[in-house]
């Protein structure tokens, strides 16, 4: 099965960010473009879409002639970063792509098993939130909150035992 562009495009940075030795990378859209043979617009998608913050990625931009995009992969630790991803979800909506990129998120940092990821993406990203329809992502941001609610507190209980 052939890959997506967006996809191809995602696998690069990503094996770039895995070669660096302080998870960043530097790049230049209209290299990344040109590389990809794609317009610059496509980069954007890629960058929005599956290296946000709900990925566990910071992104810093500069534009113009000598401009370059750069990507910096977080990571999880325990209680304060749930804490904080908590207060960013607070009334967001979550779309089944920022749903997912969250999910391997946690599972990339332990914070859930790969069974606890398998269920909960099943509620989160499948077909079962399609019945509240024009709600579906503003119920999928309820759950996601309840789901990082519940992590803190496990979290506070592990660290009080």
């Amino acid at each position: 099965m052939a890959m997506t562009l967006a996809a191809q495009i995602e696998s690069y940075i990503k094996r770039l960010l895995a070669l660096s030795a302080d998870n960043s990378v530097e790049l230049s859209r209209a290299d990344l473009a040109q590389m990809f043979m794609c317009v610059p617009s496509q980069i954007n998608y890629v960058l929005n879409t599956r290296f946000n913050t709900e990925a566990g990625y910071y992104i810093e931009t500069r534009r113009g002639g000598s401009g370059y995009v750069r990507i910096i992969q977080t990571r999880l630790e325990g209680g304060a970063d749930l804490a904080q991803l908590l207060a960013a979800a607070r009334d967001k909506p979550f779309s089944r792509q920022a749903a997912d990129n969250l999910l391997a998120r946690l599972l990339a940092g332990e914070i859930i098993s790969k069974r606890e990821h398998a269920v909960v993406k099943a509620m989160l990203v499948g077909d079962a939130l399609k019945l509240a329809e024009e709600n579906e992502d503003l119920l999928r941001g309820r759950l996601i909150r309840l789901l990082l609610m519940n992590l803190i507190r496990d979290d506070y209980n592990d660290e009080q035992n």
